[in-house]
């Protein structure tokens, strides 16, 4: 067996194949959906809802960053990616909650208002897909990296 084959074979398995090319497309369409909403929101009308335009800005940044992570290959791209995505459901979960209790809070909706209403629910479902997939890749590595 060459160098070359038993590099490819020790290099884990991305976390971009399989079903995680799809969790990838759906982030990267959300990251440029909430970059473009945030970044005209904060540039127009800041003033009229600082703070959910910040987390507006806030979820965009964290959308890209785990999609970036989600197509880097290395295992500390892979905590990257679990961390933003577990920053993403925390976010969604507590500004949702907070949304649906204290709607004054929020005078204009975020991308996580009502727990991603606005984006038909895809910011509440898509952690939760992304982390069982983080989940299943670690599996898959450990039976690979097994004996």
């Amino acid at each position: 067996m060459s160098s070359e084959t038993r590099a490819v074979q020790a290099e884990p398995r991305p976390t971009s194949s399989g079903v995680g090319r799809v969790l990838v497309a759906v982030y990267a369409i959300l990251a440029l959906a909430a970059l473009g909403r945030s970044g005209y929101q904060i540039a127009t009308k800041f003033d009229e809802a600082p703070l959910a335009y910040s987390l507006s800005g806030l979820a965009a940044v964290v959308y890209v960053l785990a999609t970036v992570a989600l197509v880097a290959r290395g295992r500390r791209w892979f905590l990257v990616a679990a961390v933003a995505i577990a920053v993403e459901l925390a976010g969604v979960l507590i500004v949702g909650v907070v949304s649906l209790l204290a709607p004054e809070v929020f005078p204009d909706d975020t991308v996580w208002s009502v727990f991603g209403r606005g984006y038909a629910f895809i910011p509440l479902v898509l952690p939760v897909l992304g982390l069982l997939w983080l989940r299943r890749i670690a599996a898959v590595r450990r039976r690979e990296a097994a004996p």
